[in-house]
């Protein structure tokens, strides 16, 4: 019975650790992603594309504000559609 005890103990920590580490990747992803968008902003793109680019940015930035950092990957993969055109 210990040994069940022990292994659900220990497989409830793995599954802990996994979400803070895809946390941190979705952080990092974040805070890259707001980079990238704000460095295309710069090249001064075609206006349809700036639009996309602005409004990718503007909700990036705001789910990094709340810590929603895999809705600000969302974000950031919509810019980089919009850069592909």
């Amino acid at each position: 019975m210990k040994s069940l005890a022990a292994t659900l103990l220990f497989s409830a920590a793995m599954v802990g650790a996994g979400a803070t580490l895809a946390l941190a990747d979705d952080a990092k992803q974040c805070t890259d992603g707001v980079a990238m968008i704000k460095a295309e902003i710069a090249k001064a793109p075609p206006k349809a594309t700036l639009d996309k680019l602005n409004k990718a940015l503007k909700g990036a930035e705001r789910e990094m504000g709340e810590k929603e950092y895999d809705e600000c990957v969302d974000f950031v993969n919509d810019a980089k559609k919009a850069v592909k055109g």
